[in-house]
């Protein structure tokens, strides 16, 4: 039994590194290349380690006349923050009405909403945007934001956090005269911070990554992000992976980022917030 327990764990730990390494040797081939020159990337055999490292292509990237990276950067900036922090608000205001208060069709309303969860979002593409079209509001960052208003997982997510908060926190604050909408700010948000900030790094993740449909509203590229810089010099620049690399980096970094800041908030907000196995 000592035996087969050895050689369970030793075949776990094979199979644990395999899989890791399956995950990192990309990531470490797009470091290496990024500090390539053009003509050391398709030497062989392979340099993981460059022999003469080169930041050629990190400078190189922000003088593209055709891509302007800086500007798309910003652009991704201010984007991923508007689609973190406004979706978070109005998810966070439906689910305390769907915790705490008490209305007519309330878990009707709160089924359709969970319905909305089993359809694909390509489905929704083609009506969102002759409607955004209706209005004329393509190439506005207006055209990102509005569809991502209404997120019935976020919605679902921090719902199932804010009924495990107790009730007589409320009933307390009411009875010493406070509002609904102090309730909501004062009581609500603090307590349920773990879930928030766990979907604010969800918002944020899939709004810096988001390809597709800034792809079909913004087409002038004073508007691009970042994703979409990258995505055209991937069709005009394939000979050059080591600015696609560099540029992938770059890319790579906030995400990080915002990961570390929002880290000790995550594994609670997952264990609270529905998703805990």
């Amino acid at each position: 039994m000592k035996a087969k327990r050895t050689i369970r764990k030793i075949l776990f730990y094979v199979i644990i590194s395999i899989i890791a390494l399956s995950a990192i040797v990309p990531f470490l081939w797009m470091l290496s290349t990024s500090f390539k020159a053009r003509e050391a990337i398709h030497t062989i055999p392979i340099r993981w380690i460059p022999k003469e490292p080169s930041v050629e292509a990190y400078t190189q990237i922000f003088k593209l006349s055709n891509v302007n990276f800086a500007r798309s950067i910003i652009n991704s900036f201010y984007v991923s923050t508007l689609l973190t922090i406004v979706p978070l608000l109005t998810a966070a205001m439906a689910a305390f009405a769907f915790a705490k208060l008490e209305f007519k069709g309330k878990n009707f309303l709160f089924s359709l909403f969970l319905f909305t969860m089993m359809l694909p979002g390509t489905i929704t593409m083609i009506p969102n945007f002759i409607t955004l079209k209706t209005f004329g509001l393509l190439n506005r960052y207006l055209a990102l934001l509005l569809p991502a208003l209404c997120n019935a997982f976020a919605i679902f997510f921090i719902r199932q956090n804010m009924m495990r908060i107790s009730n007589v926190y409320i009933e307390a604050a009411m009875m010493d005269g406070a509002s609904l909408y102090r309730v909501f700010w004062t009581i609500m948000l603090p307590l349920a911070k773990p879930v928030l900030f766990t979907m604010g790094l969800f918002n944020f993740m899939g709004a810096w990554n988001s390809f597709l449909w800034p792809l079909i509203v913004l087409s002038n590229r004073s508007k691009w992000t970042l994703q979409l810089g990258l995505g055209n010099m991937g069709t005009q620049f394939g000979n050059y992976q080591h600015f696609l690399m560099a540029g992938s980096l770059i890319s790579i970094v906030p995400i990080v980022i915002v990961y570390i800041i929002a880290q000790k908030y995550v594994e609670e907000g997952l264990s609270t917030g529905g998703l805990k196995g």
